[in-house]
């Protein structure tokens, strides 16, 4: 559902080359047929020719929805829809993996501040697993209601969280993320500052952006968070700055790293002095993440990099790789296949 839009159509590249998934309905973000009812191809020319180019986009339903006999459904929809959808969907007995934010926040009163409207359902909230692969593995396994993680909150809590579970961080004072995101992460509408001859880098969303409680939540840290637009297509690039506690040095930071992320396949540790880059994540599901510190008599101050797509790692990607942890797949299931794209390969393999 949402296929029409960015994140749609890549949830849909995925799944078109997945060898455990069938794709069966397409939906839109609206109960209206867009016109004509186009096809898959018919908006992204890339899926000519493939199994999924000629199925229509459709007014979605619930009743639509259930006739198809799904296993689960994807929501990247508004999140004023997955808030009005979702529930009927589970009581089909449908997993719903949303990408939307109507289900990240815990506190009702912190979503309402930050999304304009009040939540009806206190119990998805508490029921729903946030989708952090990398982390609630054993809650996807048994999850109706898979909330998949912002982008932005995506590659900043994996820079963070392995080192303020570790007790390095001083988690007295707030952690400071600097992100920029490429113009993909607007989403697929007319604006006159996504237009190629108007996009500019600059700063939006100063102290207000809507992913900060996100990432102060389940980072666990206070945060001051601003988000950047880049003028490139997709990808994010953020910079953690955090304090560390006393006596904490590099050997340890890194410790906290590799114990958090062993065996897990889509984070990438660099070594000493590598930063990450946008070009070696675009259109893979992996994040890398490089570290730096410097201590002084104020303390020690560690500077953490991580990059991932945002369309991918920062949501298509990060779907699926909930789906396939859900369904007892591998995590890497479908993700060493060839892209659609011409660019590159979905999973980074050439």
């Amino acid at each position: 559902m949402g296929a029409s839009g960015y994140a749609g159509a890549e949830l849909l590249g995925l799944l078109a080359a997945h060898p455990a998934a069938a794709v069966v309905g397409l939906f839109g973000s609206s109960k209206k047929a867009d016109e004509g009812a186009p096809t898959a191809a018919g908006l992204f020319p890339r899926f000519e020719g493939t199994p999924v180019g000629e199925l229509h986009i459709e007014p979605f339903s619930v009743e639509s929805a259930a006739s198809l006999d799904l296993d689960a459904i994807f929501l990247a929809t508004p999140h004023e829809l997955s808030h009005e959808v979702a529930r009927a969907l589970l009581d089909a007995g449908i997993v719903v993996i949303d990408l939307s934010a109507a289900f990240r926040l815990s506190d009702r009163a912190v979503f309402e501040k930050n999304y304009g409207f009040a939540h009806q359902h206190a119990d998805l909230l508490a029921e729903a697993v946030y989708g952090l692969a990398e982390f609630h593995a054993d809650a996807i396994r048994e999850a109706r209601l898979i909330a998949v993680p912002g982008c932005y909150p995506t590659a900043s809590i994996l820079a963070m969280l392995p080192l303020v579970e570790a007790g390095l961080v001083d988690t007295t004072r707030s952690a400071i993320v600097d992100a920029v995101s490429g113009v993909s992460g607007a989403g697929r509408k007319a604006e006159v500052k996504s237009l190629f001859c108007e996009v500019s880098m600059q700063a939006y969303g100063v102290f207000k952006h809507r992913h900060r409680p996100e990432i102060a939540e389940h980072a666990g840290i206070s945060t001051i968070f601003t988000p950047h637009l880049g003028c490139y297509d997709r990808g994010i690039l953020a910079t953690v700055h955090l304090e560390l506690r006393d006596g904490v040095g590099e050997s340890e930071v890194r410790a906290a790293y590799h114990a958090a992320y062993e065996g897990r396949p889509f984070v990438r540790i660099l070594k000493p002095g590598k930063w990450p880059s946008i070009a070696a994540v675009e259109r893979t599901n992996f994040c890398d993440i490089g570290c730096m510190l410097e201590t002084s008599e104020r303390g020690t101050h560690l500077i953490v990099e991580s990059a991932i797509d945002n369309l991918v790692k920062g949501a298509a990607g990060q779907a699926v790789q909930c789906m396939n942890i859900r369904f007892g797949l591998p995590e890497t299931t479908g993700f060493w296949q060839l892209s659609t794209s011409t660019r590159s390969t979905i999973g980074g393999v050439a």
